[in-house]
């Protein structure tokens, strides 16, 4: 065979082997024993190396903040050289981590690159980007108001969040299952609900009895739009063959809310619930600067006010650590209540 053509068909051959059923991918296969140990590596490796950072560029820190800082990179080091240890005979452990371990590590390599950019560097101006050490030494400082705002802040989204989505549940389910209340009542929720809830604060303050009231009804007012919509939505579009068999075997009105429609609609009915609890994040920090006297939007303003962003930046860890964990839970709540949904939808 003339040389070129066999090259040819060798390049043929290499590009549709893929392709073939039963053909074998080129690919080698990942050792298991080298990821093993990346996981058991990453973090103490990673660790270790922000704690040679922090060193670096603690000389153009405070003392006591680079102090505290280096005490609490210690602590990591240790945690992480502990879980490490523990990943070899606990297994569960080893199979969580496995997954989480980049996120871990890349955590780790933001706080080394924020305090390079900030004390290092210096390429963000001060007092507005203090460094995490700084930032750090303020949570320390003001650890009791700080948990004390995150109480009441947590007092305010669950009463408001609480009462926003029992009045949207309630509004949704009438809207959706009967014409005539959809008839008076969407029209409502289309002109009240996109009006952000915080143009309501001039009117709250002046007709709640006090600033606590006030918060608690705008924070209920943000969630109550989201939630009424997409159960109305969800209600509304159950099927119609659904209704129909159980009519066929009997059932009243009742039954057919409560056991058919608003089971059909909880996917609708958990997307407002999402929708609503990010809508009371925001008016909940808006509403504490505004009229509450204690809360993270609160301690947030104030801080500002003292050009304290040292302790603004500790205020905004809190809030990105509290509201993920209510997000979290409120996921945890709709993978047990929508279970049905795996294998059919990617969650």
């Amino acid at each position: 065979m003339n040389p070129v053509r066999r090259a040819e068909a060798t390049i043929v051959a290499a590009a549709v082997a893929p392709d073939v059923p039963g053909a074998k991918a080129a690919a080698p296969a990942t050792n298991p024993a080298k990821a093993r140990l990346r996981t058991y590596l990453t973090l103490p490796l990673v660790c270790g190396g922000a704690i040679g950072v922090h060193l670096l560029e603690s000389r153009n820190e405070l003392p006591i903040d680079a102090g505290t800082y280096t005490t609490f990179l210690e602590i990591l080091l240790a945690l992480a050289a502990l879980v490490s240890a523990s990943m070899f005979f606990w297994r569960g452990l080893r199979r969580w981590l496995e997954i989480r371990v980049p996120l871990l590590a890349a955590l780790v390599v933001f706080f080394c690159a924020w305090e390079t950019i900030t004390a290092g560097l210096r390429l963000l101006p001060l007092p507005y980007f203090p460094s995490p050490a700084s930032v750090l030494q303020n949570f320390v400082n003001d650890k009791a108001l700080l948990l004390d705002s995150t109480w009441h802040s947590l007092i305010l989204l669950s009463g408001g969040y609480t009462v926003g989505v029992t009045l949207g549940l309630v509004t949704g389910i009438c809207i959706g299952w009967s014409l005539r209340v959809r008839y008076w009542g969407m029209p409502v929720l289309k002109v009240l609900g996109p009006i952000p809830a915080t143009a309501w604060i001039p009117l709250a303050m002046v007709l709640a009895p006090s600033s606590t009231i006030s918060a608690i009804g705008l924070i209920a007012l943000a969630v109550w739009f989201p939630v009424s919509m997409l159960t109305a939505s969800g209600v509304a579009n159950t099927r119609a063959s659904f209704l129909d068999v159980a009519r066929t075997l009997g059932a009243e009105r009742g039954y057919l809310i409560f056991r058919v429609a608003i089971p059909a609609a909880m996917p609708n009915i958990f997307i407002g619930l999402f929708m609503g609890l990010g809508s009371s994040f925001l008016t909940l920090v808006v509403a504490e600067s505004v009229g509450v006297r204690s809360g993270l939007g609160w301690y947030v303003t104030w801080a500002q006010g003292w050009a304290e962003y040292g302790k603004v930046f500790a205020a905004l860890c809190i809030m990105a650590v509290f509201f993920s964990t209510i997000m979290t839970l409120l996921f945890k709540v709709r993978d047990r209540v929508l279970v049905w949904q795996k294998g059919m939808i990617r969650w």
